[in-house]
């Protein structure tokens, strides 16, 4: 992936919801002014999710996410509804497409108390109201205040399929409704200053793509350079050098957590160190959460099973770091006889009661929304969680170091080692 392109995972995921045939792709092909949803008045033509990533402005780079519909019958048509649901947990907002020529239903009230009950900011579309009869001025309205009150949507009017009208408008209302956090989840800009400079430790990884850094690693340097900061890149074996050519301290170290050893010893004690992993368990997920998670690998016992759940599916090195590193680094400082199950890929696990501890990825392909689901199903399930730089850090002990940039964190870690 080209360093000026957004990753989807970057991305405001905007999907649409509502019943077979109420026009979401329609919507969706006014809203990009492109035939990119397939649309036919065949009921249920849209089966698995359709995303579309594109630039929304002023909002910026956006996806958007076409479903099937809610009311969807049959054996497949469940699965399809289950692939609808599961789109909830990825979803920043949502447009719920009403049919104007059937109104609200109890479709439509069910997936309203479901966005609500996920905070999911919405909007309800009422579409196709070119097919409403002439001078239906009045059917509208009451429409737009069932919409009001039975769902607690702000309703917008539009026909997608005749031209375009209220397509403007609707992006006007879902630039007011996307809620403005562009500072709050930062990778790492928020804990620099301009002028400040920070030195990336990335070993040349045998699992990146030739010639390409990995997708973490081009994220934190674009968002140093957002800071008006200055990022200085070199490989674990040239870090003392480099630290020493450098004329004055460098802000921080982030480093790649598996060779977080070797930096902790090259790094000077008064230089803040942390990694890639543990700055995308801060920007992606609960940073406290997955500090306590890390205290669980103490308490492992012989015969407990572990997850190691990762979101993408990376060709696997004979050294990978997730089914070969981390596990075996678990056993050495445990030393006890632990079974390790391994998940890929976008979804999650129905089993996570089954484990002792979930030890999860940096979540790079995933949105926060997905993350934090994932932490929160842990999370009602009673399992612990820890993210990969967490868990390598805890394991070779230089946890307190590696978030020591944190208070939080910090905080969470001293109280989850109180009896």
């Amino acid at each position: 992936m080209s360093m000026n392109e957004t990753p989807r995972s970057n991305r405001l995921h905007i999907a649409l919801f509502g019943r077979r045939n109420a026009g979401k792709s329609s919507v969706i092909n006014a809203i990009v002014k492109q035939d990119i949803a397939v649309v036919s008045p065949v009921l249920g033509t849209t089966t698995d999710p359709v995303y579309k990533a594109m630039e929304l402005l002023p909002i910026g780079p956006v996806v958007l996410i076409d479903t099937a519909g809610l009311d969807d019958e049959g054996e497949l048509g469940e699965l399809r509804k289950q692939k609808t649901y599961e789109v909830l947990n990825k979803t920043d907002m949502a447009l719920l497409i009403i049919d104007s020529t059937v109104g609200v239903t109890a479709f439509d009230r069910d997936i309203a108390d479901k966005l609500r009950s996920k905070s999911i900011p919405a909007i309800a579309v009422l579409n196709k109201i070119d097919l409403l009869p002439h001078g239906s001025e009045e059917s509208l309205k009451q429409l737009a205040v069932a919409a009001k009150e039975e769902l607690n949507l702000l309703p917008i009017p539009v026909s997608a399929a005749v031209g375009q009208q209220g397509i403007s408008e609707l992006k006007k209302a879902i630039t007011q409704a996307v809620p403005d956090e562009e500072d709050k989840f930062r990778i790492v800009g928020d804990l620099l200053s301009p002028g400040d400079l920070v030195v990336l430790v990335v070993p040349i990884d045998k699992a990146a793509p030739k010639g390409r850094l990995i997708l973490p690693q081009q994220q934190v340097i674009r968002d140093i350079l957002e800071s008006d900061a200055i990022s200085v890149v070199t490989k674990e074996h040239e870090l003392r050098q480099t630290l020493e050519s450098l004329g004055r301290k460098p802000r921080m170290v982030i480093t790649d957590s598996q060779v977080f050893l070797k930096v902790a010893a090259d790094t000077p004690k008064d230089i803040p160190l942390t990694s890639f992993s543990i700055l995308f368990a801060r920007h992606k997920g609960d940073l406290e959460q997955l500090v306590r998670g890390a205290r669980a690998i103490d308490g492992l016992k012989d015969g407990d099973k572990v997850l190691i759940a990762e979101s993408c599916t990376h060709h696997q090195q004979p050294d990978d770091i997730g089914k070969v590193k981390i596990p075996r680094w678990i056993l050495q400082a445990t030393g006890k006889q632990i079974q390790f199950d391994f998940a890929n890929g976008m979804k999650f696990p129905d089993n996570v009661r089954d484990y002792s501890l979930i030890v999860h990825c940096g979540g790079c392909m995933l949105n926060r929304r997905q993350m934090l689901w994932r932490i929160e199903q842990a999370e009602e399930a009673g399992v612990p969680i820890v993210n990969y730089g967490v868990a390598i850090a805890h394991v070779q002990g230089i946890l307190e170091r590696a978030i020591s940039p944190f208070p939080l964190a910090r905080l969470a870690w001293e109280e989850s080692g109180v009896l």
